[in-house]
């Protein structure tokens, strides 16, 4: 099932630093980074899951939820700090919805794109 971790925040008087690391922070080996912004707000982006691939994602400005199914229970995740990160594995169907405007959302990934990853059928 999908996991909410907290990214350390490091902060002075010039403003505030995160770090994510492969294997540490991140626990997989990261081979891709993207995100996604100028979002519609009853924009729905995911619907699928993967065969291989883990994300973390983690909302850097605004604020959106996260719905995930794992075929054996489903969950909600608000992201909204740059310090929340929702790790999610390759069985997690995953929608991203309710996008705050402004929202940028950074997904780090543990596999290269390949279409032939995706699944697109839900589990009920």
């Amino acid at each position: 099932m999908a996991k909410l971790i907290e990214i350390k925040s490091i902060s002075d008087d010039r403003g505030r630093l995160c770090v994510i690391e492969s294997q540490k922070e991140i626990p997989f080996d990261i081979k891709r980074v993207f995100y996604i912004y100028d979002i519609g707000k009853n924009s729905i982006r995911g619907g699928h899951r993967h065969k291989k691939t883990k994300l973390a994602l983690i909302c850097l400005h605004g604020s959106c939820m996260i719905s995930n199914d794992n075929g054996e229970s489903e969950a909600d995740y608000f992201l909204d700090s740059p310090t929340k990160c929702l790790l999610l594995n390759p069985e997690d169907f995953h929608t991203m919805h309710d996008f705050n405007k402004g929202t940028v959302l950074l997904s780090i990934a543990s596999e290269h794109y390949d279409p032939d990853d995706y699944i697109y059928e839900a589990y009920r």
